[in-house]
């Protein structure tokens, strides 16, 4: 496999010296306790779960909506904390609609070490804008993936429509 030089990986990996986990703690509730949103691209916080993007993303624009509850499952997540991350879902990808313009979405999760979860202490679920051929040559190929936006960029831009409540709907 091609690899290709991204150095914010390690300026972020680095950032993890500073803060130490607690025993049986997940990256995601470490993050939360940081309370450093920006930093850690985390775009909006809810009742029961919160959104960031994901730092490895498969696509620009790629969100994770993840519960409060360090649960590993979802059969143990309340009713509530269900409806909220499917509205949550609901509502990131109309943002996302605004924001970049796909054509269609990816929503779920890796439920398990065995079902690709990387982080599977802490049920997250993938929000992934698509386009229309956005599956070129580079991944199949030269086993590479393409982001084409800086995060930086898209997390502003999620932010401002996020702000501004104008989340457009049909």
């Amino acid at each position: 496999m091609k690899r290709l030089h991204s150095p914010w990986r390690s300026q972020y990996i680095a950032s993890f010296k500073d803060e130490k986990p607690r025993k049986g703690e997940s990256l995601f509730t470490q993050l939360l306790r940081e309370k450093k949103d920006k930093k850690n691209l985390i775009v909006n916080r809810k009742k029961f779960c919160f959104v960031m993007m994901n730092l490895y993303p498969y696509n620009s624009g790629h969100l994770m909506i993840i519960p409060y509850k360090q649960a590993t499952g979802i059969s143990e997540l309340s009713a509530d904390e269900n409806a909220e991350i499917m509205q949550t879902a609901g509502e990131m990808t109309e943002v996302l609609k605004q924001v970049m313009g796909p054509h269609g979405f990816n929503f779920g999760a890796n439920i398990g070490r065995a079902a690709g979860a990387g982080i599977d202490d802490h049920l997250h679920f993938h929000l992934v804008p698509r386009w229309d051929g956005d599956t070129n040559f580079m991944p199949t190929l030269g086993d590479v993936k393409v982001v084409s936006e800086d995060m930086k960029t898209t997390y502003k831009k999620i932010i401002d429509v996020l702000q501004t409540k104008k989340i457009k709907r049909k």
